[in-house]
């Protein structure tokens, strides 16, 4: 379906920010004038016409042009607003601020403006050969420790033991709990198994059965906390009869060539350390090149002039807040009780977002002056790879391709790839150098005197060897 035409011309304001001034063509603002007439019409009752074959003309007679056109604008105007910003090529940030004048009289055009934040500009710095540091990927015996005990802690058993129960056992226990003496939903259980040492349920029940023995009886006294899931028994003090019916120890299975053989596919505990070795490398590669990467483009924004507004800031972190809220709906939890948790307001949270708005903007308008200086173009085979599906999924990118364009929205796709191929092209210009060495430039001399390299030597630019 043809989108709506709507002509703008945008004007820079200052502090980050342009005007859209937009303009509807007269025909277009009549279809939409016709289209409401014709909605009246299937209201209306005339003599002479059935219901909803009232001529549009007669409609506006009757109920008089200006408040047709009053519904022609309420239905009009977010389509040609949503125009207005595809054609004006502007990336917005925060809340855009509409005025429109009167409606247009009969024959006229439709004109409105748009005052919105922008991305700011950034002049540039060094960002082509960068120097910077990346640490070694390694692999600690320790985390090849930690991950063979997880493997023994999941296939651990339990053995009944007639012993006191202490951190790290489990016990077998009968409960009924009562606050003011009167039972309470769901403050009964038989047969629960309870770790102790654990946070399995409230603060301090664990810790009051620790030392207990099958066949003990014990009273424990616990409050809810304020912020209990069950609100009838949020900050209630709650009182708790409970039998110890078994303590049971855990059992880890030996660490030796037969756990490997059993748990694995591999023969010796040798051969599955080795796998596990080289499956920590391999996520400690991808983190040192992620780490490499992000420093790189830290490093071309560090060297680049952006004057970002306040204003700016705050509306882009305002944006990344409600994100957090949207998030946080569709897994069905309120943001007000979220933030309640928190112990924050939704100002606080805001402000908590500034810190994250202003490298992002910082970064964005870096990405976009270094697609800009290098004059990076996106061909059609980067389109269309951008919007094949994921693998194991339908669809067909041609066709994807062919509405977006229709419906304007190309344009947001380009730049989105321009700045992906400017991260590209500053992290493989950048280059690695060891990690002492990029630390040892942080505590160059300053003015004051302050930041002394360790070494007591002053790097210089050209000091490569």
């Amino acid at each position: 379906m043809p989108q709506p035409e709507v002509k703008t011309e945008v004007t820079a304001l200052p502090e980050s920010k342009v005007k859209i001034a937009a303009t509807v063509p007269a025909g277009e603002v009549d279809k939409r004038l016709q289209s409401a007439a014709r909605s009246f019409a299937n209201e209306m009752k005339m003599p002479g016409f059935r219901k909803g074959k009232v001529p549009p003309q007669l409609v506006l007679q009757r109920i008089g042009r200006d408040a047709v056109m009053e519904e022609a604008l309420r239905e009009g105007l977010p389509g040609w607003y949503e125009r207005a910003m595809i054609s004006s090529g502007v990336t917005p940030v925060g809340d855009p601020q509409l005025d429109m004048p009167d409606a247009p009289a009969e024959g006229d055009p439709l004109e409105f403006t748009i005052e919105v934040g922008v991305r700011p500009e950034a002049k540039l710095g060094e960002y082509k050969g960068i120097e910077v540091g990346r640490p070694e990927p390694e692999v600690p015996t320790e985390a090849i420790d930690a991950e063979i005990e997880r493997m023994r802690e999941s296939l651990a058993g339990l053995e009944t033991v007639e012993r006191a129960a202490g951190d790290g056992d489990f016990i077998v226990i009968d409960y009924t709990g009562s606050i003011d003496g009167e039972p309470f939903e769901g403050g009964a259980a038989t047969d629960f198994l309870l770790e102790l040492g654990s946070e399995t349920l409230i603060e301090g029940f664990n810790e009051q059965l620790t030392g207990s023995e099958a066949g003990d009886a014990r009273t424990v006294e616990v409050t809810f906390p304020d912020e209990y899931h069950a609100e009838h028994l949020s900050g209630k003090e709650a009182s708790f009869e409970v039998a110890v019916k078994e303590v049971r120890e855990k059992q880890l299975p030996e660490l030796d060539d037969d756990f490997a053989a059993d748990n694995s596919d591999f023969d010796t505990l040798a051969e599955l350390r080795g796998d596990i070795e080289s499956r920590l490398l391999h996520q400690a590669e991808h983190r040192v090149e992620h780490q490499f990467n992000d420093a790189a483009i830290d490093a071309a924004v560090a060297n680049a002039t952006i004057d970002i507004p306040d204003e700016i800031i705050t509306s882009r972190a305002t944006e990344i807040w409600e994100r957090v809220e949207r998030s946080l709906q569709q897994q069905g939890m309120d943001p007000s009780a979220y933030l309640q948790i928190q112990g924050k307001d939704r100002d606080e949270a805001i402000a908590d977002a500034r810190g994250d708005a202003e490298s992002g903007l910082k970064r964005e308008a870096v990405l976009a002056a270094v697609a800009d200086a290098e004059e990076i173009e996106v061909t059609e085979d980067e389109l269309l790879e951008a919007l094949a599906p994921p693998a194991g999924e339908k669809g067909k990118p041609e066709k994807l391709l062919k509405r977006i364009r229709a419906e304007g929205r190309d344009a947001l796709l380009i730049e989105e790839i321009r700045m992906r191929k400017a991260a590209e092209l500053i992290v493989e210009a950048a280059k690695p150098i060891e990690m002492d060495r990029a630390e040892a430039r942080e505590k160059l001399w300053t003015p004051e005197g302050e930041g002394q390299a360790a070494t007591g030597d002053l790097w210089t630019p050209g000091d490569d060897d």
